[in-house]
């Protein structure tokens, strides 16, 4: 079992940057692939980025690649999103999930809360 919540979102102007953090609870973080997810109104959760259990492979929606960077810290049981260059397009609710090395959210097996992102332009 693996508990998880979100933070670092906010409002911020468009050029600008966000780190969201995800801190996981329980001994088994480190034996999760995580994923970071958002969900906009009246649109379908969508794939951000993802993370292997090593932190050495990661992969990024076409939509942020250059922009947003995941990382994790295994010892402090957290899960990092640097985005930087925001877009009007990228406020949303953002997730982050632990489970398989996957883009569909459906295959996830624990999620956050949600921490939620405006990006004013």
């Amino acid at each position: 079992q693996v508990q998880l919540e979100e933070s670092g979102g906010g409002l911020v102007q468009a050029g600008g940057s966000l780190r969201l953090s995800c801190a996981a609870s329980g001994r088994t973080f480190s034996s999760y692939n995580m994923g970071w997810f958002r969900q906009a109104p009246g649109k379908e959760r969508e794939f951000v980025a993802r993370i292997t259990v090593s932190g050495l492979t990661t992969s990024y929606a076409d939509s942020v690649k250059g922009r947003f960077t995941i990382s994790r810290d295994n010892a402090k049981n957290t899960v990092y999103l640097q985005m930087n260059s925001l877009k009007a397009e990228d406020t949303a609710v953002y997730y982050c999930a632990a489970g398989p090395y996957s883009i569909v959210a459906l295959r996830y097996d624990f999620w956050g809360q949600g921490t939620q992102v405006t990006v004013s332009s």
